[in-house]
């Protein structure tokens, strides 16, 4: 049974979406505003979170902030709001989905199956070179120890990396790696800025890279270290 967070203030909604999903494979747990899912997230496990964007109080956004200051956990944002500016900024805060008001519930249950399938960890659990290290099970990364909070995008590009680690891979294959099923144009945006911050992120010294390598000419690499 897939557990899941629904941060919704429309009960009737809620209510609804939380029957369908629960038919389906899909435990529901409900939080109305940010401050229910907070508390929740600190008490319970959960598998996915789906967030409105539209919240009383601390607005989605805001929460998705938050919460990928402590947790790496597979969000998907629901909203009412299709500005593709809005989706940017999500995805670029952390989110890994998002589905736009309104919708059919059969497509939010494909939409979780799907984000929760490119997080599975596959055949290999961790990954290390020199001090970084990536739990895929835990969606986790650290550097020398300490823990980089990265957002969605960073870290499927840093995960890109790692599971061809010593290869080098172009930008093309690296956007259609973090794309996943998607092909929203919200999704195209320059590889080089992902590097760029991901580098800011868990580089020693960004300016020289350590990690992540520039092959000039070909597309980015990650280093193998023992």
């Amino acid at each position: 049974m897939i557990r899941a967070l629904l941060i919704e203030d429309d009960r009737k909604l809620a209510a609804l979406l939380a029957e369908f999903l629960g038919q389906n494979g899909v435990e529901t747990v409900l939080a109305q505003d940010g401050g229910q899912a907070l508390s929740s997230l600190a008490s319970q496990r959960f598998d996915i979170l789906l967030v409105d964007l539209m919240l009383p109080g601390m607005d989605g956004l805001t929460l998705t902030r938050k919460i990928r200051e402590h947790a790496n956990t597979p969000l998907i944002m629901v909203t009412a709001r299709g500005d593709d500016a809005d989706k940017i900024v999500g995805l670029e805060l952390g989110a890994d989905d998002y589905i736009a008001k309104p919708f059919n519930p059969r497509e939010l249950l494909a939409r979780i199956r799907a984000v929760l399938r490119r997080s599975e960890p596959g055949d290999q659990p961790k990954f290390q070179s020199g001090g970084l290290a990536i739990d895929f099970a835990a969606r986790e990364v650290t550097v020398d120890g300490k823990r980089q909070t990265l957002t969605a995008h960073e870290y499927e590009l840093l995960c890109a990396l790692a599971r061809n680690a010593g290869r080098v891979l172009t930008r093309d294959q690296l956007l259609e790696q973090m794309k996943g099923d998607h092909a929203d144009d919200a999704f195209d945006r320059s590889i080089d800025v992902h590097v760029s911050r991901l580098r800011q992120k868990i580089e020693p010294d960004p300016r020289h890279p350590r990690y992540v390598k520039t092959v000039r000419g070909a597309g980015y690499l990650l280093a193998r270290e023992s």
